[in-house]
């Protein structure tokens, strides 16, 4: 055989396997890239999924602690909600500016204990979720939040006069809170109340911040339902008199709001002395009520929203 002959051999033979693999390699990809979900005319992958899956841990750690199957489903309700999310978006043209969103983000990464984008980027690479994903995902909650105030922000009711008698009556010695939040909606007793077991079970068998994770439609469950700390004086009474008997590491009953149930977890209370400034305290209350009644909103307008939307799992 002359030489010519067997080198264009060779070159046949190695093209037939090149081909043969990447064959192999695309069918491998399209079964790991499977269509999961239609919603509307959005599209989610299974790829989608376990990137979102890794985008959660990096916001709430614990969740490494659950198994692979209950993470998938966690990631693929947290995915459900922002693609609702942002088919609304789109149709009514929201958008934040640029200074707002780095805002945004400076909040987050000091929420984690990290002193510049430098290192939350570095934080970010050991989940494998890069900044740009971060950034897209926080512009789009903060959109929702624009549109729901946008939509609702003059039907919030504050009672100033209330607020300022109230803040006159804060004594120097108070006590704060580190909450932890469930936000959960159905439309029967039966629905109620068997969500509710299903709600109290998992806690016991995983906790409380990756049950929030599982089980909460409020914008905090992508970080386990953390509030922060919050002022007994800022809390509605009817809240505060379902924790106030409460002792750390314990949780409410589930409290009828606007649009659903609440449940809230105390994970930690301090009790100090305080100087007061008035102003400051009746401008934080005014605020306080007003994200309250807002999320309430948010929860109402979603529910509505979603009723509308086609969700077909493949």
């Amino acid at each position: 055989m002359n030489n010519k002959l067997f080198i264009k051999k060779i070159l046949i033979n190695c093209f037939f396997l090149i081909f043969i693999n990447s064959l192999f390699h695309t069918k491998l990809f399209a079964i790991e890239n499977k269509i999961i979900l239609k919603i509307d005319n959005k599209i989610i992958t299974k790829i989608d999924i376990n990137n979102e899956a890794k985008y959660l841990k990096a916001l709430n750690p614990k969740l490494n602690d659950l198994n692979k199957d209950r993470m998938y489903e966690i990631a693929k309700g947290s995915l459900v909600r922002e693609t609702i999310k942002e088919i609304e978006i789109l149709k009514n043209q929201i958008k934040i500016d640029d200074e707002y969103l780095e805002n945004l983000i400076i909040n987050i990464y000091s929420s984690i204990g990290l002193k510049n984008e430098n290192e939350f980027i570095n934080y970010l690479d050991e989940f494998n979720v890069g900044i740009e994903t971060v950034k897209k995902k926080i512009s789009n909650e903060a959109s929702w939040n624009q549109l729901i105030f946008l939509k609702f922000g003059k039907k919030v009711k504050i009672d100033k006069k209330k607020i300022e008698s109230d803040v006159k009556s804060i004594k120097n010695f108070s006590r704060s809170y580190l909450l932890y939040e469930i936000v959960f909606n159905a439309n029967e007793k039966k629905q109620i109340d068997e969500l509710s077991q299903k709600i109290i079970k998992s806690i016991n068998e995983i906790g409380f911040e990756n049950t929030a994770s599982a089980f909460s439609i409020s914008e905090s469950a992508k970080v386990g339902g953390k509030l922060g700390w919050i002022n007994e004086s800022s809390l509605d009474k009817k809240i505060l008199q379902q924790i106030i008997s409460l002792n750390q590491k314990q949780y409410t009953n589930p409290i009828i709001i606007p649009g659903g149930f609440l449940i809230l977890y105390i994970e930690d209370i301090k009790e100090e002395e305080q100087a007061i400034n008035y102003e400051t305290e009746f401008t934080n209350r005014i605020r306080s009520i007003t994200n309250q009644q807002l999320n309430q909103f948010s929860i109402i307008y979603f529910n509505k929203i979603k009723k509308d939307i086609n969700i077909n799992e493949s």
